[in-house]
């Protein structure tokens, strides 16, 4: 097995593992708007839960990676540190206009229920764009120095996530509206820079090892992030079930540092199998997960409104298990059809006019 040579072969292994993370959070969307209240505490839906979880982190950790390359990319044509760390922050901009045009769009689909406070809840989206901005000055820094400084300061938020948590900052400094303290405080509703902002600085550290690496190291240096991966995240499990902490009011699921490092080296496992599975792949060949890898965006967009919106209303919390996994995989495949429209609407515009001709000629032929 052969690395890709070409810089749109090496990223195939990144759509793929975001593809996936779209499935995953499909599936987990589907049953956590649609199955019945009464069967939650069974083993489908935790496990479909517990597995839900992780696609956050990897949206956010994937958004480090591409965050690095621009970052290096930049520091390759030779722009200067101020010039960089601008770049950079205009990205942020970015992501935060596209966060409130969805939260506005949220918010105009649902106006006879839904108050205009809304407009100001802070998602994924949100999380990304003020994580990024807090994160551009690391483009000052040259790629080297961000491998050590970015894993340094994801760790750095992980562990001051307990801490922030347990701390009164409304009440210290004064009457902070709820909207700004939900970017920092961490929160079961909302994404917030503590702890989820650790997983974008984990991607800016391997997203600059990865531009560091030759062609014909990267499968080795897969190799380490696996295994390294699985270190991490058994290593944090490990110290997650023993009775002395420094944390003694921290809660595992929602704020402990534990969770935050078993999810980062699930993380490494993942992309590391993601570049086993894609190895040899042509960038040319379609694959269905990588399809939702490249349209990401549309389809969070698209899911969130369709899934808990107006339009299966029928369907909110009124379905069992069996049904309700029916519907996750009807629900994939839609998105899958309307991801692959968006990415080649041309040639999906050109089939169907191909069959109108074809229609056409028939018709003619009959007549």
């Amino acid at each position: 097995m052969t690395p890709s040579k070409s810089p749109a072969n090496r990223l195939l292994y990144l759509d793929w593992l975001r593809g996936l993370a779209a499935v995953i959070m499909l599936q987990g969307h589907v049953f956590h708007s649609f199955l019945k209240p009464e069967l939650r505490d069974g083993g489908s839906y935790r496990i479909s839960q517990f597995v839900g979880g992780m696609p956050p982190a990897i949206f956010l950790f994937l958004l480090g990676v591409t965050f690095a390359f621009l970052m290096d990319g930049l520091e390759r044509r030779g722009r200067t540190g101020v010039e960089r760390v601008r770049a950079a922050a205009r990205r942020s901009g970015y992501l935060f206009a596209v966060a409130f045009a969805f939260r506005l769009q949220q918010w105009l689909f649902s106006v006879d229920k839904s108050p205009w406070t809304d407009l100001l809840r802070v998602d994924v989206l949100n999380v990304m764009g003020i994580s990024l901005l807090l994160l551009a000055p690391m483009a000052f820094f040259t790629t080297v120095e961000r491998m050590r400084l970015c894993a340094i300061l994801g760790t750095a938020i992980a562990l001051a996530t307990p801490v922030v948590s347990a701390a009164n900052i409304s009440g210290s400094f004064g009457v902070v509206p709820g909207p700004v303290l939900h970017y920092f405080v961490p929160d079961h509703l909302h994404f917030g820079i503590f702890p989820w902002a650790s997983f974008v600085a984990y991607g800016l550290a391997v997203g600059s090892i990865l531009r560091k690496l030759r062609p014909t190291d990267v499968t080795a240096a897969m190799m380490w992030f696996g295994w390294g991966g699985l270190a991490i995240a058994f290593g944090a499990w490990s110290m997650s079930q023993m009775s002395l902490t420094i944390y003694p009011n921290a809660d595992f699921w929602f704020d402990g540092p534990a969770l935050i490092f078993i999810k980062a080296g699930t993380v490494l496992m993942l992309m590391a199998f993601a570049y086993v599975w894609n190895l040899g792949m042509s960038a040319t060949r379609w694959n269905w997960v990588r399809q939702f890898g490249t349209s990401s965006l549309f389809v969070y967009w698209v899911h969130v409104e369709l899934v808990y919106g107006k339009w299966l209303w029928f369907f909110k919390e009124n379905l069992p298990v069996a049904t309700t996994a029916v519907m996750a995989v009807a629900v994939i495949l839609f998105m899958l059809a309307g991801s692959y429209c968006s990415t080649n609407w041309a040639d999906v515009r050109a089939w169907f006019s191909s069959q109108g001709t074809a229609s056409a000629r028939s018709r003619v032929s009959g007549d």
